[in-house]
């Protein structure tokens, strides 16, 4: 793929500070030989796979990206369906939903925008439980068939928009026109790869603000029946603190412009810690830790897309809003 050279240079600066991350943990074994790091240098282990995965794809092609997303979607739906009680019957409809997470990708390859957003909303709410009165079970029908389409709705419609970032481009008459945004894409380099890598990048950084000031100044609970790690200093602070990274990081990677910026970086803020407590309600509901052990040190892939289920919508229709 043509990446500009601030992704490029964004890419080499995650793989850098994992590198740190690295010789941090190795540092922490060495001087506290008492103590267990096993789960942290676990947890880079894992993210140094992650990294890897995504920057190879990324640096390979739009379309190896796009697959890459959709088997994260897989892999997400299928831990949630393994969780999630579900009749004998319903087996038989599991077939269309995995068939869903290739169907909503192709589209969003194709970047057919009009299909792409009723597909799941529309298409498969209509076909699921049309599909299960055929059978003709009732006993459970609609805690089966709300299930089923919250499933698709979370793992693959939700996801599926930040793969359709990578084949988004700026209309003809955007309502905001940034500063540099058509140079970007003027010099041959698509604007899609930035937005994504923006939307990671703050995503997964606003989860890491918000736990470093949850657990520095925090105090007063959020939901402390849900997540007790919640509180108000976390979600502020980490607003906040994800606000002023977006100012400073958007202009120069993607087509938002300084005010933009700091709007996505609201979004993605609040967005982000709204996933995190919808998902952690999930597992309180179905009495578990992790949706998995997929990914050593982080559960499940959705405990590591939990924030990402939110902000990946919300951040795309924005930035649609504003220049599509």
């Amino acid at each position: 793929m043509n990446l500009a050279p601030e992704v490029r240079s964004t890419m080499l600066s995650l793989f850098a500070a994992l590198f740190v991350a690295s010789l941090v943990s190795m540092a922490l074994v060495r001087m506290k030989p008492n103590l267990d790091f096993a789960e942290l240098r676990s947890r880079i282990r894992t993210w140094w796979v992650i990294v890897g995965l995504f920057c190879l794809c990324l640096y390979w092609s739009t379309t190896a990206t796009i697959c890459f997303f959709g088997f994260v979607s897989f892999l997400a739906l299928k831990e949630f369906l393994s969780m999630t009680p579900t009749r004998r019957a319903d087996r038989r409809v599991l077939f269309y939903a995995y068939l869903a997470v290739v169907f909503q990708y192709y589209l969003a390859a194709r970047a057919w925008y009009g299909m792409f957003i009723v597909f799941i909303p529309v298409l498969m709410f209509v076909w699921i439980p049309t599909r299960m009165w055929m059978m003709g079970q009732t006993k459970g029908f609609l805690r089966a068939a709300g299930s089923l389409h919250w499933a698709l709705m979370l793992t693959v419609f939700s996801i599926s928009h930040a793969a359709f970032l990578l084949v988004l481009s700026p209309g003809d008459s955007p309502r905001i026109e940034p500063a540099g945004a058509y140079e970007q894409t003027a010099n041959g380099f698509g604007a899609g790869p930035g937005l994504l890598l923006f939307l990671i990048l703050v995503t997964e950084l606003n989860d890491i603000f918000q736990y470093l000031w949850g657990k520095s100044i925090g105090r007063r609970k959020v939901a402390p029946s849900i997540s007790p790690g919640k509180t108000y200093a976390g979600l502020v602070g980490g607003v906040l603190s994800t606000v002023i990274f977006s100012a400073l990081v958007g202009p120069r990677l993607t087509l938002l412009d300084f005010r933009t910026s700091m709007m996505a970086g609201a979004i993605i803020g609040v967005a982000g810690f709204a996933g995190d407590l919808c998902l952690s309600a999930l597992k309180r509901d179905l009495n578990i830790k992790d949706f998995g052990a997929t990914l050593p040190g982080h559960g499940g892939v959705l405990d590591r897309v939990d924030s990402l289920i939110f902000t990946a919508p919300l951040f795309f229709h924005f930035v649609y809003y504003c220049y599509g």
